[in-house]
């Protein structure tokens, strides 16, 4: 009994003593000299993987120490990926509540309201803090499982920020969800009589409305004569959706045989929305496609500093195009049945 006795109190005072030892280890400073260290730890490493790279790093010197106490704090399995900006001016117990909360850098990347698909993923790929896992459109609308849907208009621009590693899938799955909840918001709040019979075509109108105007109080007028026309039957006739249509052919200039030339997306020659958006509209592009102005306005005509002037006749906007875009030259306008 006198030895079980001695055995237990021996015990106590070696489980008292590591105690405070590590509880001393844990709140002081891992070095005297405050040194900043980027670190990187991989997706399923492991405590001891994760170990070796603090030493490699000059965060940690005792191995021993740094294991036995991530071990009594129950955390060595909770450590999160990603890279970090750390300092050695850390305690141990700070320097694993970083690692276990996941405090890791994050980067930026914006994607801009008006971008094309296509500039989105250039974008996406060519950032070097996002792993790239897929190589072509078609492969990562497989990985999102929208095989059957136009990936255009489909991903929210914002500025989006991330920790090193998220992968391309990650990134858009993010832009493709973040578009849908706002689309749904916005689609919620919608006037009624609006000849739009689903959120997808209010995108599809919201696209033409960010490439038309940057003006923000001129959205909802933008809005108007699009739904105006769209509610008598006339043909939109935008050319930023005969551009889409055009692709690389386009050369920064549209020509009268352009406004002719037969694409599915020329609202010169088709009635109605083109089949697919043309660009990636913010929320204030899609507030005004479901909100338009009260305004009989049927024509707009850029003025040449940005915004446009509005028109209820084709009087009124025939003069306006003189006006603003013929420097006054009425002989260079050519009246066209086919533009009206």
């Amino acid at each position: 009994m006198r030895k079980l006795s001695a055995l237990i109190i021996a015990l106590s005072i070696a489980i008292a003593w590591l105690s405070i030892y590590f509880k001393d280890y844990a709140t002081h400073p891992l070095s005297g000299n405050s040194k900043d260290v980027q670190l990187i730890i991989s997706p399923g490493m492991s405590f001891n993987a994760v170990t070796q790279k603090l030493i490699e790093s000059g965060l940690i010197k005792e191995k021993f120490q740094w294991g036995v106490f991530g071990r009594l704090s129950g955390a060595t399995n909770s450590i999160k990926a990603g890279e970090y900006s750390l300092t050695t001016a850390l305690t141990p117990v700070e320097l694993l509540n970083k690692l276990v909360k996941g405090e890791t850098l994050q980067f930026t990347l914006t994607i801009i309201e008006g971008w094309t698909f296509k500039q989105m993923w250039q974008a996406v790929k060519q950032h070097e803090k996002i792993t790239q896992t897929v190589s072509s459109p078609e492969e990562l609308l497989e990985k999102l499982d929208l095989n059957n849907l136009h990936p255009e208009g489909r991903f929210y621009p914002d500025t989006y920020h991330f920790p090193s590693g998220t992968t391309d899938v990650e990134f858009f799955q993010r832009a493709f969800k973040y578009m849908l909840q706002v689309l749904d918001e916005e689609w919620s709040k919608r006037q009624k009589d609006l000849p739009l019979s689903s959120p997808e075509e209010a995108l599809n109108l919201a696209s033409i409305i960010e490439k038309e105007t940057s003006v923000e109080e001129e959205r909802t007028l933008v809005a108007a004569v699009f739904i105006t026309r769209l509610k008598r039957g006339m043909r939109l006739q935008t050319d930023p959706t005969v551009i889409y249509g055009m692709g690389e052919s386009f050369d920064g200039n549209i020509k009268r045989k352009d406004l002719k030339a037969d694409t599915p997306y020329n609202t010169y020659l088709h009635k109605g929305l083109p089949p697919t958006p043309i660009s990636l509209p913010g929320r204030s592009s899609i507030a005004a496609a479901l909100m338009p102005a009260e305004s009989e306005a049927v024509y707009f005509v850029a003025k040449g500093d940005g915004t446009h002037y509005f028109s209820e006749t084709y009087d009124e906007h025939r003069e306006a195009v003189i006006k603003y875009q013929l420097n006054g030259n009425k002989k260079r306008y050519k009246a066209d049945n086919n533009y009206q």
